[in-house]
């Protein structure tokens, strides 16, 4: 069962708690770092938080409306073949938990995870 607004709020409140006892702990721990140093932990704490976003981001996505998928080939609905997968994506702000379904066109033999690019052909159509 999806986590409710609030729960993934007071979640991301803990891990940004989390993070900024680490920068405090990283700097009373390291004697005169120099600026290079600094960027360094913060990029590496910046992303830990950005992966958790976007995790939240698109745990809050999943709970929408289901999609009606059309075939990027013919325009017909497409039928979920397969259950929601869950698999880890590298995504721009790093690694992050996915769970989608896999749709497939018996007429064109064309299959797809939305809103992902085809498997065969060109990119879905979701509406």
């Amino acid at each position: 069962m999806p986590r409710t607004r609030a729960e993934l709020k007071a979640e991301l409140q803990v891990e940004a708690e989390r993070l900024i006892e680490a920068m405090l702990h990283w700097t009373e721990q390291t004697e005169a770092p120099d600026l290079t140093a600094i960027e360094d932990q913060v990029l590496t704490l910046r992303q830990q938080f950005g992966e958790k976003l976007a995790e939240a981001a698109v745990e809050r996505q999943a709970t929408a409306a289901p999609l009606t998928v059309r075939c990027p080939q013919c325009g017909r609905p497409m039928h979920q073949k397969k259950k929601r997968q869950r698999r880890r994506v590298e995504s721009r702000v790093g690694e992050i938990p996915l769970k989608r379904a896999y749709y497939y066109c018996d007429h064109c033999q064309v299959g797809l995870f939305p809103p992902g690019l085809a498997i065969a052909g060109g990119g879905p159509r979701v509406e």
